[in-house]
């Protein structure tokens, strides 16, 4: 047994307890001649366990929803996720995801490919843009096959972190190319900046600020997979700009196969 989350035993001066709970409210306890150590003891330690009197309490507690029978699974906990990309991002993340207690590989997407698809998500990292082509397997392997797809990447100032990926018909990053050129007047000049007919990018990489921010982020779409991925996640282009730290969010549709021409068929 021991306290739910976000709920604090408070020894207030003249021994008696309080109970804070996550929303901030302080509630008075009853220890009804219980000694008030021993209390805090068995909730936080699990000690005097089968005490009968130290027992009923700590039932009581679970009984109101401020104690849990035993530590609460780590939601990332049976996971895998394979992270791919520059230090300087898949680090953080890496320490996001073992904190959650996910099992973090570093690997490659066909290696990847062949884990547990169920159980098993793909975060590729890139502090730059993405070279022309470099997506396009784990597109094309990933999402069919149903395992998590995710991945991030900056543009200059900007950083893109694209929609999680978690089965056939999500949103891939080709899909995210598509929109954006359909969204700009530029798309010429994008395209080309896209494959690389531009110039080195002189702008600041990402601060350990930033790279937390993204890998706290990228972190939360794990955990919205791991709870089985609601569909907001999964149509959700968000633009982290990196001078002031602001995040701004732009729905996406996956976008449709082009119908094949029919040969053969006069006008």
């Amino acid at each position: 047994m021991q306290l739910a989350p976000g709920a604090v035993l408070v020894t207030v001066p003249g021994g008696r307890l309080a109970l804070r709970t996550p929303d901030g409210r302080f509630l008075g306890v009853d220890t009804a001649g219980t000694d008030p150590a021993a209390l805090v003891a068995r909730l936080t330690d699990g000690k005097g366990a089968g005490d009968p009197e130290l027992d009923r309490l700590a039932a009581a507690f679970a009984d109101a929803g401020h104690a849990l029978p035993e530590a609460p699974p780590r939601p990332l906990a049976g996971r895998t996720v394979a992270v791919l990309g520059d230090a300087d991002l898949t680090e953080p993340l890496a320490r996001c995801v073992r904190d959650a207690g996910g099992d973090v590989r570093h690997t490659t997407v066909a290696e990847a490919a062949t884990l547990d698809p169920a159980r098993t998500a793909v975060v590729w990292c890139l502090d730059g843009p993405v070279p022309p082509g470099g997506w396009d397997e784990a597109d094309r392997l990933l999402p069919a096959r149903g395992t998590a797809w995710l991945r991030t990447h900056r543009e200059g100032r900007h950083a893109w972190l694209e929609p999680l990926a978690t089965a056939p018909g999500d949103v891939t990053s080709a899909h995210i190319r598509l929109r954006r050129l359909a969204a700009t007047p530029a798309h010429r000049e994008l395209a080309a900046y896209w494959a690389g007919h531009r110039t080195p990018d002189e702008t600041p990489r990402h601060t350990e600020a930033s790279a937390a921010l993204t890998a706290a982020l990228l972190t939360g779409d794990l955990l919205a997979w791991a709870s089985g991925a609601p569909l907001p996640v999964r149509r959700r282009l968000r633009r982290l700009d990196l001078a002031d730290l602001t995040v701004s969010e732009h729905p996406v549709l996956p976008v449709p196969d082009v119908a094949p021409i029919e040969r053969g068929r006069s006008a």
